[in-house]
């Protein structure tokens, strides 16, 4: 099928509506020779005559009468939706949609809500917790939340977080019942509450620095959990000791509820960014959101950035 000559038409109404080729060129802001061309492009295309020109007076033919009274309606409806396109764009209202872990939720989102809410009432964040790596454009979400050894070079990323330190931690009755690992190896005797991946299917690693080297243990499973939020709670629970982000452990430790070990040979992970495909750049409740999120970290505001292939897996 033939692609319909819009600009052609769009030249052709404006004639019309304006009553002759020279109003019509200032109308398109466009030159009068351009505008005798466009239609006779379109009157060939079509293969019949829309116009009877003469030197006094501009006529539709039966054909023009045809096409104008099918095409201006119609070509009223695109522009006005075009218009609204447009204006959802650049809405400072609506729905911002965002797939993000657990933890990117109690670390940067949850102490920042209310004021953002307060700040932007009419914007609703519609918020999906999922622990794996979401594909944001497939999903229809406008921008997801990852560690930055995760994320792709096709999408735009800022940096809503700064270098986090992972921990190993347990329950005081757990090391009261089974004793405190003083080294890694230790760990092959004890009693570990794992995460698995949800897109790979797979039990997150359990890695180690030592001398500068990376080293993987691997300590018997009592429980495996696809939740972060629910592997805290079982260690929270005595169950075993567990893998976390310490920022999001704080509290506990503070508490005493949770203790940590091995903190000399646990290693550092990349911060979290925010990201979004290129087409969402332009998204104003986007830049809203980013503008506030980045506002409120210490320091210089970080830059935007492309993206990088992913390395390893990504514990969240």
């Amino acid at each position: 099928m033939d692609r319909a000559p819009i600009g052609g038409i769009e030249v052709f109404l404006a004639i019309v509506r304006e009553g002759s080729l020279r109003a019509a060129a200032r109308a398109l802001g466009i030159g009068a020779p351009a505008v005798s061309h466009q239609l006779k492009a379109l009157e060939r295309r079509i293969g019949v005559d829309l116009l009877v020109r003469t030197t006094r007076s501009l006529e539709l033919t039966e054909a023009g009468r045809t096409l104008h009274a099918g095409a201006a309606p119609a070509f009223e409806e695109l522009t006005d939706a075009i218009e609204g396109t447009r204006a959802v764009g650049k809405s400072t209202t609506g729905t911002l949609r965002l797939t993000l872990p657990s933890s990117v939720y109690t670390l940067i989102i949850a102490p920042r809500l209310a004021a953002f809410q307060k700040r932007y009432p009419d914007v609703c964040l519609d918020l999906s917790i999922n622990e794996g790596l979401v594909d944001i454009v497939k999903e229809g979400f406008h921008a997801g939340f990852r560690l930055g050894d995760r994320l792709t070079t096709d999408v735009v990323a800022v940096r809503v977080t700064g270098a986090l330190t992972a921990c190993y931690a347990a329950a005081p009755s757990y090391f009261a019942a089974f004793g405190r690992p003083a080294h890694p190896r230790d760990l092959l005797t004890h009693r570990s509450v794992r995460y698995k991946y949800i897109t790979a299917n797979r039990i997150h690693e359990w890695q180690f620095v030592e001398d500068g080297q990376t080293k993987t243990v691997d300590p018997p499973r009592r429980l495996i959990f696809d939740s972060m939020d629910a592997v805290r709670q079982a260690v929270r629970d005595g169950q075993g000791i567990g893998w976390s982000l310490r920022k999001i452990v704080e509290d506990d430790l503070k508490a005493g509820t949770l203790e940590t070990v091995l903190d000399p040979y646990v290693t550092e992970l990349p911060p979290f960014y925010l990201y979004y495909p290129e087409q969402n750049r332009r998204l104003e409740l986007l830049r809203l959101f980013i503008d506030f999120l980045t506002a409120r970290r210490s320091g210089p505001k970080p830059a935007r950035r492309k993206g990088k292939t992913p390395s390893k897996p990504d514990p969240k």
